[in-house]
C-alpha cells in the first residue's frame, strides 16, 4: 500500500479528474444542441414498432418480421456482429423450424421495455424479453438494447445488441 498515492500518482489522478470535469462541462455547455428532449410521438411509434417486431416473430413470419426492421440492420449477439442490407436478405436469415428444434421455443414476450433516450427520429430502448416453450414454460430471459429509427416514414428496429445467443 505504501507508495500507492505517491505525489506523482496523486498529481496524475488530480489531472485526470480535472480533465474529465472540463470535458464534461464542455459537453454540457458546448454540446447542448446535441441533447435531445424526450419525444412522446417518437416514443409511441417506437413502442408500436417493437410490438409489431414481436408479433411477427411469434407468428413465425420471416417476411413480415423483416419488414419491421430498418436497413441496414445490425445485430450484436453471441460474440458476432451481423449486418443485413435489405428486407430480402434478412427474410432468408431465420429458419424458424430449426430454431424450434434446437431450443424448444414456441413464443417470446417483452418483460420490460424502458426508453433510455429519444429524439424526433430515433429511440433507444432497454428491453428484457423471455422465450417460452409450447407449455408456456420460460426457457430463458435476455436483456438487450434496441435502437428504433424512423427512416423515410417507417419506424423500425435499426440495431439490436443482445445477450441472447
Amino acid at each position: 500500500m505504501r507508495g500507492l498515492w505517491r505525489k506523482d500518482r496523486g498529481d496524475a489522478v488530480k489531472r485526470t479528474i480535472s480533465l474529465a470535469a472540463v470535458l464534461f462541462l464542455a459537453m454540457i455547455v458546448g454540446g447542448a444542441q446535441h441533447i435531445h428532449a424526450a419525444d412522446e410521438s417518437a416514443e409511441s411509434a417506437a413502442m408500436k414498432a417493437l410490438d409489431e417486431f414481436m408479433e411477427t416473430f411469434n407468428a413465425r413470419d420471416a417476411a413480415a418480421w423483416a419488414k419491421t426492421l430498418n436497413y441496414p440492420h445490425v445485430r450484436i449477439a453471441g460474440g458476432d456482429v451481423r449486418v443485413w442490407q435489405s428486407v430480402d436478405e434478412f427474410s432468408t436469415y431465420m429458419d424458424f423450424d430449426r430454431f424450434v428444434e434446437q431450443t424448444g421455443w414456441d413464443h417470446s414476450a417483452w418483460d420490460e421495455r424502458t426508453i433510455v433516450q429519444s429524439g424526433e427520429d430515433k429511440v433507444h430502448i432497454a428491453v428484457q424479453f423471455s422465450r417460452y416453450d409450447k407449455d408456456d414454460q420460460k426457457i430463458a430471459t435476455y436483456e438487450s438494447l434496441y435502437v428504433v429509427t424512423n427512416r423515410d416514414g417507417h419506424w423500425g428496429t435499426q440495431a439490436r445488441s443482445s445477450f441472447a445467443p
